[in-house]
C-alpha cells in the first residue's frame, strides 16, 4: 500500500511538469528578407551616378522593422559615392503589394576628382536619409522592390550634398 501511496504523490507532484495543450515546435522572433538590386543617383556634384545596391529588411513588430543598406554610384568620371545606412522602417500589407517608408542614419564616402597634384581626395561624411517604396511578393520567399531616397550629407566641402537615389531590386525572403 505505501508504494501504491508514494506512486500516486509522485505522479500529482509530476502533473505540473505535464501539458494539456502542445507546446510550439517554432517561433519566430522577425521576419528577414536580403537583397540588392541596381541603383541610380542625381547627384548636386556631377553627372548621374550608376551603380549597385545591397539592403536588408528585419521586421520584428507586425508593420515595424529595421533596415540597412549600401549603396555604391559611380560616374563615367571616376567619381563616386559611397553610403552605409541603417535605421527603421514602416510597412503595410495589402495583399502582394507591400509599401513602406524609412528614416536613416549613416555615412557616406566621396570620391573627388584628381587635383592639379594629381590627387584624389577621398572623405566621409555623416548623412541621414528619409524615402519609400513598395515591394511586391512574386513568391512567398521572392520580393522584387522599387525604392526612391533622399538623403542629406552634412558638412560636405563647405555646404551640404543632396543626392536622390532610385533603386531597383528584389530580396530573398528567409522562412
Amino acid at each position: 500500500m505505501l508504494t501504491k501511496v508514494v506512486i500516486f504523490l509522485g505522479l500529482l507532484g509530476a502533473t505540473s511538469l505535464l501539458h494539456g495543450q502542445a507546446s510550439p515546435t517554432a517561433s519566430r522572433t522577425g521576419d528577414l528578407k536580403i537583397g540588392g538590386g541596381f541603383s541610380s543617383a542625381a547627384s548636386d556634384y556631377g553627372d548621374r551616378f550608376n551603380g549597385g545596391a545591397a539592403y536588408f529588411d528585419f521586421d520584428f513588430r507586425p508593420r515595424l522593422g529595421i533596415t540597412g543598406e549600401f549603396h555604391f554610384v559611380k560616374d563615367q568620371n571616376d567619381l563616386y559615392e559611397k553610403t552605409y545606412e541603417i535605421g527603421g522602417r514602416y510597412f503595410r500589407d495589402y495583399g502582394r503589394f507591400v509599401p513602406f517608408v524609412k528614416v536613416l542614419y549613416g555615412r557616406g564616402v566621396f570620391n573627388f576628382p584628381v587635383n592639379p597634384d594629381g590627387f584624389r581626395a577621398n572623405l566621409a561624411y555623416n548623412l541621414v536619409a528619409a524615402g519609400g517604396g513598395a515591394d511586391f511578393k512574386v513568391k512567398p520567399y521572392l520580393y522584387v522592390r522599387a525604392d526612391w531616397e533622399y538623403q542629406q550629407w552634412f558638412q560636405f566641402a563647405g555646404s551640404s550634398l543632396t543626392p536622390n537615389i532610385v533603386t531597383l531590386g528584389a530580396a530573398y525572403r528567409f522562412r
